[in-house]
């Protein structure tokens, strides 16, 4: 899941790159600790430019191999991902209008009256602003289609010979739940502010869409920590104890098949990323090659 904190301050792009250490991959081999079949670790970004969302050889290789495929949530799963959108809803039937002041609800009205959107705005009115902010990030990269990395993988999994399982590391329902625990009046100050920056985060999309297609990991986990102040009291609700939580399930998992593991790129990298996590846990996770 990626939040709408991935904002970067123009000018970062650079300096990030020129200082990131971990090698320039999404792609991560696990062994040790007495497995006898390695598993797969890929940092996916949920949406990009669709000619930018392409399966390398390596990617296509571990799938290949792999017994089983576990994302974030699991996409063959559509009835969670259909009973989700309950949960996407703010608790009390809050609408934005209850949030904002008479002209901030005004602007956001005319960002989406200018700006198509899948959804008509009385139906996202309802959402937690968060996740409407994160439709407005998705809009930003300014590409006629587009394309997630889950899904490419999903169909790679189509051609595969035999069929393979796919899982979820947790349930949509409980993702979109997440945005519960911060106070919906937080959020709509954030979207608020998102809107009134708009040309400015546009731009920041767009930086982090090409610090992924460099595969720099190290440099998005640099902009996921330089986090907008008002989100930042909540790192660990949306990225840290989630990592925790995941590599204590996956050291229960990885003993017993081969697995493809396929979850946003910030999950990875820095000492609460699941890279560390797991080599806390005794396993090795050296860097594949991705091309």
């Amino acid at each position: 899941m990626r939040k709408k904190s991935f904002l970067l301050a123009a000018g970062l792009l650079t300096a990030a790159l020129t200082f990131s250490q971990t090698p320039h991959t999404l792609l991560w081999r696990i062994s040790g600790k007495g497995i006898t079949k390695p598993s797969y670790l890929f940092g996916t970004m949920h949406i990009l430019c669709a000619s930018d969302a392409k399966l390398t050889d390596s990617l296509k290789a571990a799938i290949a191999v792999c017994d089983e495929v576990y994302f974030e949530i699991n996409l063959s799963d559509m009835s969670d991902m259909l009973n989700s959108m309950k949960y996407m809803k703010m608790n009390d039937s809050k609408t934005l209008s209850d949030l904002l002041k008479p002209d901030e609800y005004a602007r956001v009205k005319e960002y989406f009256a200018k700006h198509s959107s899948l959804l008509p705005f009385s139906m996202l009115e309802r959402f937690k602003p968060m996740l409407i902010s994160g439709l407005i990030e998705e809009q930003g990269l300014d590409c006629q289609t587009t394309d997630g990395m889950e899904l490419m993988i999903m169909q790679q999994l189509h051609t595969e010979p035999a069929k393979k399982p796919v899982n979820g590391l947790e349930t949509a329902s409980f993702q979109a739940g997440l945005f519960d625990s911060i106070p919906y009046e937080q959020q709509a100050k954030e979207l608020i502010n998102y809107i009134d920056s708009a040309d400015e985060n546009k731009a920041a999309t767009r930086q982090l869409a090409e610090l992924y297609i460099h595969q720099d990991i190290d440099s998005i986990g640099h902009l996921s920590d330089k986090d907008d102040p008002g989100m930042s009291g909540y790192m660990d609700l949306l990225l840290y104890n989630r990592n925790r939580k995941w590599a204590r399930e996956l050291d229960t998992l990885l003993p017993g098949k081969s697995l493809l593991i396929a979850v946003g790129a910030a999950h990875l990298p820095g000492k609460e990323g699941v890279i560390e996590l797991l080599r806390r846990e005794g396993y090795t996770v050296d860097p594949i090659k991705n091309q």
